[in-house]
């Protein structure tokens, strides 16, 4: 019999990945979490396969529902769960406090005991965050896993709470349950109310001539370490394939590291109009901000040998042309 993979969130960016890898990379049946009113549009290039029931599946459910979370569970019987789904914009979070603490923490919860109850003894995939170590004193990098939390908004705190969900669950019902701390990952499909993305996206639209030349920023001064969301999905196939440990927690993320402004300046580089100006507009600042994220990820490349292999300019431009290709289509979007 086939083994079965379960992922929360597969309409994301990284969700969406993951079902193209382990379509490619397995013979695994693959069934997908989502609510009813999730836009397809990352997976509507396996709609066909989805219409077909060719090892891609649908399930309807949401995070903050627990019945829709068992029944969902019951009806897949994984091997693997991949929990990815969540409130994943820091920024939303700071209007949005109490709906994000619900469907991560909570929501966590739900994906966990509805495992516990059906009795699936899946190898279970805790997503967290490096959101989690927040406020990082310059003196304690790169991050290592048992850097002290101190994160810098409600989604950061919720992660925190996912994060140590994830082994309670493993510890006090014996489930192989892991959870991950990854870094920036970015590329194809990215939400634009991420830095990179919607710097992606406005420069498409100053190249299709729909907005003036000018990048809307917030903060510039961040440092990020960038991974692509292709070898960060691999990751997440490495964690429950290679050596599972139960209640394990490692830090993910790639090996390139620089400022916000050091990656706008490499996206404009790219774009084909030469004119372009920085702005900073007030409503994209964060209150507090998590402002220095560099991984030690020798933890986890020491237990399953994972190593990034695409480098950041190639994520930069393949993020760029996602998002060309999007403006080209002729569809309209939100300039944020």
């Amino acid at each position: 019999m086939k083994q079965r993979a379960f992922i929360t969130g597969i309409t994301g960016m990284v969700g969406s990945h993951l079902a193209d890898y382990l379509l490619e990379n397995t013979n695994w049946e693959v069934y997908g979490l989502c609510r009813w009113r999730s836009p397809l549009d990352n997976i509507s290039h396996l709609l066909p396969r989805i219409n077909a029931n060719d090892r891609m599946h649908l399930l309807y459910g949401d995070l903050r529902d627990y019945l829709s979370i068992h029944e969902a569970v019951r009806k897949a019987q994984p091997d693997f769960v991949f929990h990815l789904a969540a409130q994943s914009y820091p920024k939303t979070s700071f209007d949005s406090p109490l709906d994000t603490l619900e469907t991560n923490v909570q929501g966590t919860a739900n994906v966990l005991e509805a495992l516990r109850k059906n009795n699936i003894k899946a190898i279970t995939h805790v997503c967290a965050s490096s959101e989690v170590f927040g406020r990082v004193p310059r003196e304690k990098l790169p991050i290592d896993e048992e850097c002290t939390f101190h994160p810098a908004s409600p989604y950061a705190i919720s992660k925190v709470g996912t994060d140590l969900l994830g082994r309670y669950y493993a510890e006090a019902y014996n489930m192989t349950v892991m959870t991950t701390r990854m870094f920036t990952h970015t590329g194809p499909r990215r939400g634009d109310v991420f830095a990179e993305s919607t710097f992606a996206k406005q420069i498409a639209m100053i190249e299709a001539g729909l907005i003036p030349p000018i990048v809307k920023t917030g903060n510039l001064d961040s440092l990020r370490t960038f991974a692509d969301v292709r070898d960060a999905v691999r990751a997440y196939y490495m964690l429950v394939t290679v050596n599972p440990i139960p209640a394990a927690y490692y830090n993910i993320g790639g090996t390139y590291t620089c400022s916000i402004d050091d990656m706008l300046k490499t996206l404009i580089s790219m774009s084909t109009v030469k004119n372009i100006k920085v702005e900073t507009d007030p409503e994209r600042l964060r209150p507090i901000d998590a402002d220095l994220q560099v991984p030690n990820t020798a933890k986890f490349k020491a237990v399953t040998g994972w190593e990034p292999v695409i480098p950041f300019e190639q994520t930069m431009s393949d993020l760029l042309e996602y998002w060309r290709d999007r403006v080209q289509s002729g569809q309209a979007f939100l300039t944020r």
